[in-house]
């Protein structure tokens, strides 16, 4: 009974120490493409984007066209919807890839903080019951963002159009 408990004792304190034997392998190199940062890169603001819409164009833009099930050599433009429960994105790829433009619609996100406060400053008794956020991307023009906005108070309604730097449009 004692071997059988030094042998189990010997092998609890082997085992461990076998596992920690560190082993090293070479791997293969990994080159990452940029292809759509300039989308990336006109697209952000200077505030936070509201998490969903940042999480989908992060998709968007990684999204690889030439090894979708899409891809066909015939085709100049792919046109690919992306959707989550608060809006979506439409985007257009060239064949090789790059983003050409996108119409984007998201509902009822976090307004950044210069919308929030250019409303508050001129409609101090209204509150914002919904929103809606519509952007416009082109490679060669650039991005376009505004801010539908469904103001109450009490019985009354307000409708504006608000971009994103707090300016009423």
């Amino acid at each position: 009974m004692k071997k059988l408990l030094l042998v189990l004792f010997v092998l609890g304190l082997v085992a461990p120490m076998q596992s920690q034997i560190i082993k090293t392998e070479e791997l293969s190199e990994v080159v990452v493409y940029a292809t759509n940062y300039k989308y990336l890169n006109s697209i952000e603001t200077q505030e936070e984007a509201s998490i969903p819409v940042e999480m989908l164009r992060r998709k968007v833009a990684a999204f690889d066209v030439k090894n979708s099930e899409y891809y066909q050599d015939d085709y100049d433009v792919y046109n690919i919807n992306f959707y989550i429960p608060e809006g979506k994105i439409l985007a257009a790829y060239d064949k090789d890839g790059k983003i050409i433009r996108t119409a984007e619609k998201f509902k009822n996100i976090n307004l950044p903080n210069s919308v929030k406060a250019a409303v508050l400053e001129r409609f101090p008794e209204w509150t914002i019951t919904k929103d809606t956020y519509i952007t416009h991307y082109y490679d060669n023009k650039g991005v376009t963002k505004k801010y539908k906005l469904k103001l109450e108070n009490g019985d009354k309604v307000l409708r504006v159009k608000v971009d994103e730097k707090g300016e009423f449009l």
